[in-house]
């Protein structure tokens, strides 16, 4: 894993997961769907949380980016930033997201830029908007996230648990 990833995190954060045993980018990424996806976090903190997406391979029989694609980078962005807000004790599960589709892009690489709406001890809410290269919003959407506390178990648990 190279500086450049870890540079996306502040460094208290990556320390605080590194002294549970726990690798920050693998547990925060995209996953699957999002490395499928063509996902990339670019940036992460609690304030603020930005990831782009090619629109190619993620387009509707019409040639227009899926709404369902700015839906998987809009819960994505969120719900890192709510997995952030929560701390290593904390885990992120949506349980509300609303997209609003704007406007419609053929080609090039989306940006989407979550910030907090809400930041409590049980929910965390944040709005993310998508836009195209040219800076024009394609969708605003908003996501909560329930905030349970960590159990034996979930992801960060069995991450350390298979760490040679």
């Amino acid at each position: 894993m190279g500086e450049q990833q870890h540079g996306k995190f502040p460094q208290d954060v990556i320390d605080e997961y590194s002294a549970l045993g726990v690798d920050l980018v693998a547990l925060f990424s995209a996953g699957h769907l999002g490395t499928r996806m063509g996902v990339e976090v670019v940036e992460a903190s609690v304030e603020r949380v930005v990831g782009t997406m090619p629109v190619e391979g993620n387009t509707q029989p019409y040639g227009l980016l899926h709404g369902g694609a700015s839906a998987v980078l809009a819960e994505t962005l969120g719900s890192l930033g709510a997995m952030l807000h929560g701390g290593s004790t904390k885990i992120a599960v949506g349980v509300d997201l609303n997209c609003t589709h704007h406007r419609g892009a053929r080609s090039g690489l989306v940006t989407g830029v979550a910030t907090p709406v809400h930041r409590g001890r049980s929910t965390a809410t944040y709005e993310i908007v998508i836009s195209d290269e040219e800076g024009r919003r394609l969708c605003t959407a908003r996501l909560t996230c329930m905030l349970r506390d960590m159990k034996p178990g979930d992801p960060v648990h069995a991450q350390a648990a298979n760490r040679p």
